[in-house]
C-alpha cells in the first residue's frame, strides 16, 4: 500500500453527492469538508471537488490513476448517454438535469454480491452498519492519514467463519445466505471471472444460483459491479413507484408486475435501461 494523489479536470459528468448518494454504494462517507472518503478493492480513497478540479488521494495497492480511471468509469462518454436518454420523454430529461453527475461505478464484484445480498429488505444506514462491522471483524486493516480502516474481507477469509458468527453481527436472516453463498465461491460452484465473459443472460442465471440473490439483487450486481451491465432493469418500490406514476398509472402500484414495468423499461429506454433506472430512481427517491 502507498498513498498516492491525483487532480483531473471537473466536468458536468462527475458530481460526489450523485454519485455515492443514489444508493450504489455502502463504504463511502460525507467528511466534513464536503468530500467523501470510501473503502475499495484497492484500499482507502477520499475525493474532493471544487469548480474547476477533483482530487484524488489514498493509500492504495496500485497507480491511483489506473484506480481512478477504472472505479469511477472514466472511460465512458456520460454526456453522450444523457443526450441520448433526454430525448426519450421530459421525465428522463429532468431526472438527468436532477441526477447529472451520477457515474456508475466499477465496484469488486464479490463485494457486490455480499453487499446486495446484505441489502434485501434492510435499509441504507443498517446495511452500511452490517458491512462495516463484517470488514473490522474480518478484513485487512488499512491505515490512512491515522486513522483505521477496514478491506472488505475475501472468500478465503470468510472460510471459517459460521452462520451463528455471521448473525452475531446483525446479519439476521441473510447469516445462512453470507455462509452459503461464500462456500458456493470457494467450492468454485460459480466462477466469478467467467460471468465477465458472458452474455447477461448467462451471467444473470449464475448470479441466481447464489443464495440470497434474487432477480434485484441479481440486476443490482450486473449494473454496480465490474460486470458492468446497462441493459438491465433493478425493481425496487422506488423504481416501482416511479415507473407507475410516470407511465403505468395504476392506482394500486403494487399491483403493477413487474414484468410490465420491464417491458416498458426496455421499449423506452433499451441497452441504458440500467443507466435510466439510476437517474429515475434517484430523482424519485430524492423527490
Amino acid at each position: 500500500m502507498e498513498n498516492q494523489k491525483l487532480v483531473i479536470q471537473k466536468n458536468q459528468d462527475f458530481e460526489l453527492k450523485d454519485i455515492f448518494d443514489c444508493g450504489q454504494c455502502f463504504r463511502w462517507n460525507k467528511e466534513n469538508d464536503e468530500s467523501y472518503t470510501g473503502v475499495i478493492k484497492n484500499g482507502v480513497l477520499n475525493v474532493k471537488c471544487d469548480d474547476k478540479n477533483i482530487y484524488f488521494r489514498g493509500t492504495l495497492n496500485e497507480d491511483i490513476q489506473k484506480i481512478v480511471q477504472e472505479y469511477f468509469d472514466l472511460n465512458r462518454d456520460y454526456t453522450k448517454i444523457k443526450n441520448q436518454l433526454s430525448k426519450i420523454d421530459e421525465y428522463m430529461e429532468t431526472s438527468i438535469t436532477y441526477g447529472s453527475g451520477i457515474r456508475i461505478l466499477n465496484q469488486d464484484l464479490w463485494e457486490t454480491i455480499i453487499s446486495f445480498i446484505i441489502s434485501a429488505n434492510n435499509n441504507i444506514p443498517r446495511i452500511k452498519g452490517i458491512i462495516e462491522r463484517l470488514s473490522q471483524k474480518y478484513g485487512t486493516k488499512i491505515t490512512f492519514e491515522n486513522n483505521d480502516y477496514y478491506l472488505f474481507p475475501t472468500p478465503e477469509q470468510l472460510e471459517t467463519v459460521t452462520v451463528a458468527e455471521f448473525r452475531g453481527i446483525g446479519l439476521g436472516f441473510r447469516d445462512i445466505r453470507l455462509f452459503e453463498t461464500t462456500h458456493m465461491i470457494l467450492n468454485n460452484e460459480i466462477d466469478l471471472n467467467e460471468l465477465h465473459k458472458m452474455d447477461t443472460k448467462s451471467a444473470r442465471e449464475q448470479l441466481l444460483k447464489l443464495s440470497g440473490v434474487g432477480p434485484k439483487v441479481a440486476d443490482c450486481i450486473l449494473l454496480f459491479s465490474t460486470l458492468k451491465r446497462f441493459d438491465i432493469f433493478p425493481i425496487d418500490v422506488w423504481v416501482r413507484r416511479v415507473m407507475n406514476d410516470l407511465y403505468i398509472k395504476n392506482p394500486d402500484e403494487k399491483r403493477v408486475s413487474q414484468k410490465l414495468i420491464n417491458q416498458i423499461a426496455f421499449d423506452k429506454f433499451g441497452e441504458l435501461a440500467g443507466i435510466a433506472q439510476q437517474y429515475l430512481f434517484y430523482w424519485k427517491r430524492e423527490n
